[in-house]
């Protein structure tokens, strides 16, 4: 019998999958710490999370009949893979699932930062009639610029020239006359920086890309700029982004994702001059949640049956 541990919260319909596997069964106990979780991994093949896990090497270790971790979503940046890999463990996580939701939150946010949307709510419902208070800007005619011209970053595109706006990007692993084929131009990421009159993150967080938005890097960008995060939080300095935003440097920010989660109370982008927060709802929607449930429910199951393994981020020997 394959056992399963799901230490996250998971769509029903990848348990509904998991309830009808007659050659397994799985625990969803979420919500444990570190050392309730090394207590029971010895129990189980197969390890299934979102991004409230910390797959580290102890955790990793302690998973001595451990087989593969999938990941429920797209980043992995919580799971130690050079420590799985040397266990011989598979790691995969499930692209693509949740890739629509997330382009379209990027561009719920993009809108409703440029048009005041939630103040212009919250004054209403306190009665008030302040429409001059609240003219906003429009997207057609503006540059926005990309980092991270993958699966999302592409969908992103896709609906931004749809406003009128003219798309600029920056992805070291994608090759130019294909962005030039989506009418997308690729340069430099100091180029995205001068260019953008929006900008938005769809990267991994890597050391090279860890608070690749900084000072410094904000210092290249436009006077008036509008940053929107969509992707982690550990992709940008928190601190330095509220000094451009309460400077006015930066006209605007639209966060979703923060270094640590759920944001502590002294996070200095909670106080920060026009900002528009949401908590991590890039995913969060009814479709996506059931297309990365029953992903990684298949990916997970076909890997420890001997089937097929897809979607591995590691290179097992």
């Amino acid at each position: 019998m394959i056992n399963i541990l799901i230490s996250d919260k998971l769509g029903t319909a990848g348990l509904e999958m998991l309830d009808q596997a007659e050659d397994a069964r799985y625990d969803m106990k979420t919500g444990l710490s570190k050392e309730e979780l090394i207590a029971i991994m010895p129990e189980y093949d197969g390890l299934i999370i979102r991004s409230g896990t910390q797959a580290d090497a102890d955790l990793l270790a302690a998973g001595t009949k451990l087989k593969v971790v999938g990941r429920a979503g797209i980043g992995v940046d919580n799971i130690d893979i050079p420590a799985a890999t040397e266990r011989n463990i598979v790691v995969m996580n499930t692209p693509g699932s949740n890739s629509v939701a997330t382009a379209e939150q990027t561009m719920t946010l993009m809108l409703a930062v440029s048009r005041h949307t939630v103040a212009a709510h919250n004054s209403l419902a306190a009665k008030e009639w302040n429409r001059s208070q609240f003219a906003g800007g429009e997207l057609h005619g503006k540059v926005l610029g990309i980092v991270g011209f993958g699966r999302i970053g592409h969908l992103v595109s896709e609906r931004a020239q749809a406003f009128g706006m003219t798309v600029v990007a920056h992805d070291p692993f994608v090759k130019a006359e294909d962005a030039a084929k989506v009418n997308v131009s690729l340069v430099d990421l100091d180029d995205v920086f001068a260019q953008a009159d929006y900008l938005t993150l769809h990267t991994a967080v890597t050391p090279e890309t860890t608070k690749m938005i900084d000072g410094e890097a904000i210092r290249k960008m436009k006077e008036g700029v509008i940053i929107v995060n969509v992707a982690r939080g550990k992709l940008i300095d928190e601190a330095a982004l509220a000094d451009a935003l309460n400077s006015g440097y930066v006209k605007a920010a639209a966060i979703d994702v923060y270094t640590s989660e759920p944001p502590a109370d002294d996070n200095p982008l909670l106080n920060a001059s026009n900002v528009l927060h949401t908590p991590h709802l890039g995913a969060s929607t009814v479709e996506a949640q059931r297309n990365v449930a029953t992903q990684v429910v298949s990916q997970v199951l076909d890997c420890i049956r001997g089937t097929e393994t897809r979607n591995a981020v590691n290179n097992l020997s």
